[in-house]
């Protein structure tokens, strides 16, 4: 969620959580289980940022850490090969109070992250694995942060590793383990493989086990609880274009049957105010009109907006141009149903993952891997 879970559409997400403890519909006897939820609901964490990055202290990942002053938890994922290097970002991230929660990221697949043996090719090597979680966790320990962790099932079908590096997670004192349902090889194609988390789940007994992969509705997240016994999901490409996603998913796992479907007009508000926090948040407001072009897909997916009007919302360089542009659109458009649903965001097909010379040969490092792995730690974004 590189480039799309910064502070401003966190707020965004938070916000609709918050509104699905007010929904209405909530089933006897929980209104008071409701009423005193903590709001937000759930953990709304940054973009990835490296270790190396952090460590030196460079102006783009000291803004991908910055937390707006309503977030409750602070939460940042955090990716890394070196445990040296890893450790020492935890030890600033917790003696300068700037988390409240560190997610470790093993599981992108993307190939400028694998190829350095990074992401969800690094618990291949096992040991590697269980140092950079043991040395995060000890880091963490006197400030009280707990970590967590997110990873793949593995390379590719031949070369899996969750199971053992769910256990190893759980030794190191993780306070939960976050399995996405795809191999690296997978990328974000066809369908999760839920029946691995439910393995995953019989596995790992200590601590919480959460689910990841083709959630895109309220009922896909209790689908998904109901079949794999997890005890939580973790949303990622699902609320691309659609906050209001934290809203069903909060009235649903609350047995309400209320969910949220936005009309045209209430889709560009919502644009327009995710433009307004995100000038607030880089103080520039061409730089923030284009990190917004992104979303403007997702947003109107399914909608009738016609291919003109998507090209040039998809240009926008101020606020100026972007209240001009949605004022021309039909805005007493109802909600399309299904047209603006399900899947959204990069999918792809699968492919071979880039991963270093003969990293697949041992599970074990080598001299040559480890001089190879420092390197790697110089790139400032994880992807």
């Amino acid at each position: 969620m590189a480039g799309v879970t910064n502070a401003p559409f966190r707020t965004l997400c938070r916000d609709a959580a918050s509104a699905g403890l007010r929904l209405d519909g909530v089933p006897p006897g929980r209104e008071a289980d409701l009423a005193s939820s903590p709001a937000p609901v759930g953990l709304y964490v940054a973009e990835m940022v490296t270790s190396r990055a952090l460590v030196e202290r460079t102006p783009e990942s000291m803004r991908i850490i910055s937390h707006d002053a309503s977030e409750k938890v602070r939460s940042v994922q955090l990716y890394g090969v070196d445990p040296a290097t890893v450790r020492a970002a935890v030890r600033m991230l917790v003696t300068e109070d700037r988390a409240d929660h560190i997610d470790l990221n093993f599981g992108c697949p993307v190939p400028k992250v694998t190829r350095k043996g990074g992401g969800a090719v690094l618990p291949w090597k096992h040991e590697l694995f269980g140092a950079i979680v043991t040395g995060a966790v000890e880091e963490a320990a006197p400030g009280g942060v707990p970590v967590t962790i997110k990873m793949r099932m593995g390379v590719d079908a031949d070369h899996l590793t969750y199971r053992d590096a769910g256990l190893r997670a759980q030794d190191a004192g993780v306070a939960a383990v976050a399995l996405h349902a795809r191999t690296a090889a997978d990328y974000y194609s066809g369908t999760a493989h839920w029946e691995a988390i439910a393995a995953l789940k019989d596995a790992v007994t200590d601590v919480p086990v959460l689910g990841n992969g083709d959630i895109w509705s309220a009922e896909d997240a209790l689908a998904m609880v109901a079949q794999t016994g997890c005890d939580g999901v973790v949303v990622g490409r699902g609320c691309q274009g659609r906050p209001w996603l934290f809203t069903d998913l909060v009235a649903g796992f609350a047995g309400s049957p209320l969910r949220v479907r936005p009309g045209l007009r209430a889709v560009a508000e919502a644009i327009r105010r995710h433009a307004e926090l995100m000038v607030e948040h880089f103080e520039d407001e061409g730089r923030a009109l284009r990190e917004l072009r992104k979303h403007m897909a997702w947003y109107l997916k399914g909608y009738v907006v016609g291919g003109e009007a998507r090209a040039q919302l998809g240009l926008v360089s101020s606020l100026a141009e972007l209240d001009e542009r949605l004022g021309v659109l039909d805005l007493e458009q109802p909600y399309p149903g299904e047209g603006a649903e399900g899947p959204r965001g990069r999918a792809g097909s699968p492919k071979t993952p880039a991963v270093p010379d003969g990293w697949l040969a041992s599970r074990e490092i080598d001299d040559r891997l480890s001089e190879m792995l420092a390197g790697a730690e110089l790139s400032v974004s994880g992807g």
